[in-house]
């Protein structure tokens, strides 16, 4: 079976690792802030807070900005749940945006369209989650514009799209969004096994983010409420949480992070060949954006006749391709149903989940294998 995707772990990887299990310190030393400082100077972000995931981050940077019961946030169906989830951790509501057809992108112009109404009827969100799908980044410019003007703030779930590109700039490079996120699990572009990290430009943001992934816990005598008792004095001075990252996670990390170029650039080529060898069949190729680049952590095609999805599908597995579909629109999962969310309210997500199939991508792919992706496209699609 040729997997969607699959982590690429060298020799300095499993030395890196080995290193820290024979140091001193498992957990709370000095790798988590080299990773820090590596995942932050690559992309050109000032602060860097490494975390146990993804989801974490997300919850974490929600948190820091203040969201919490009475307030709103808003994300698109087509993400993993997470981009939701952050929400309801914080006690606050959860509502979406639908997405561009051909990016997977949240729309600009329904979120334009909803934030005018939403402003109307005094029910405007504190935060946007919008989703780098894919490793595409959003139209952060027009994002922006709209947060400029409604006062929201902007969390960009860049899980997919570290070493993507924006307008000449990194995703997570300043003026793009107040929080961006990414992710480190295996089949992401670099991989810490498990992991995240929320990147910002705010110096006050970074700092109560790193209190709340660790217990809201401080030894910095400016944050507390009285003076110190002693060198072993520390606070709690907020509802934190343990989501914090380990040494061995950060030491992969690092090492992983000296090849993300490369890995980047393998899977844009991998993207291109794509592009070529499925022109002409009967499906819609993933979007490109103008000013704009993917780290093409996923290739999704969508299929012109909907009636064939599953059998399609089935028939690739059957052929060992290891497809996948990302993601189930996350207002029709039980959960969200439930909170009252209509399946046919958002209709380019529900299109797209229609159509949508993950083809597998990953940067150590082989060209025999993505002919032998390519020739069973062909055949099941014939």
């Amino acid at each position: 079976m040729i997997p969607y995707g699959r982590q690429d772990i060298t020799e300095a990887d499993l030395d890196a690792v080995a290193a820290v299990l024979r140091s001193d310190f498992l957990t709370q030393g000095p790798r988590v802030p080299a990773f820090e400082d590596a995942v932050a100077g690559h992309v050109g972000a000032a602060h860097g807070v490494a975390m146990n995931s993804a989801t974490s981050a997300l919850h974490v940077a929600c948190l820091a900005l203040g969201l919490g019961p009475g307030d709103r946030l808003w994300t698109q169906p087509i993400s993993f749940v997470a981009s939701a989830n952050c929400a309801l951790y914080c006690g606050a509501s959860v509502d979406f945006v639908d997405i561009e057809p051909d990016t997977f992108a949240m729309s600009v112009d329904a979120l334009a369209a909803k934030l005018e109404r939403a402003e109307a009827a005094g029910t405007l969100p504190k935060v946007v989650v919008p989703v780098a799908m894919g490793g595409l980044p959003p139209d952060l410019a027009g994002i922006r514009r709209l947060a400029d003007r409604y006062g929201f703030k902007v969390v960009h779930d860049a899980s997919h799209a570290i070493g993507a590109r924006w307008d000449g700039a990194f995703v997570g490079a300043p003026g793009q969004a107040d929080i961006t996120v990414f992710s480190f699990h295996p089949v992401k572009i670099v991989t810490t096994a498990e992991g995240g990290m929320a990147v910002t430009q705010d110096a006050a943001l970074a700092r109560r983010m790193a209190m709340l992934r660790s217990h809201g816990i401080t030894r910095d005598p400016a944050a507390m409420t009285e003076a110190s008792h002693g060198p072993w004095y520390y606070q709690q001075v907020a509802l934190g949480l343990n989501y914090r990252m380990t040494e061995m996670q950060a030491a992969l990390g690092v090492s992983q992070m000296m090849r993300l170029d490369d890995y980047v650039a393998a899977r844009m080529a991998r993207a291109d060949a794509y592009d070529a060898a499925l022109a002409g069949l009967p499906l819609a190729l993933p979007g490109r954006r103008a000013g704009a680049s993917s780290s093409w952590h996923l290739y999704v095609v969508r299929l012109d006749d909907p009636s064939r999805h599953r059998a399609v599908f089935e028939g690739l597995q059957a052929d060992g391709i290891g497809v996948n579909l990302h993601y189930i629109p996350i207002h029709t999962q039980p959960y969200y149903a439930a909170m009252g969310f209509a399946p046919d309210a958002f209709p380019a997500s529900m299109d797209y989940y229609a159509r949508a199939i993950s083809i597998p991508l990953f940067a150590q792919m082989t060209d025999d294998q993505q002919e032998a992706v390519t020739r069973a496209l062909r055949r099941q699609l014939a």
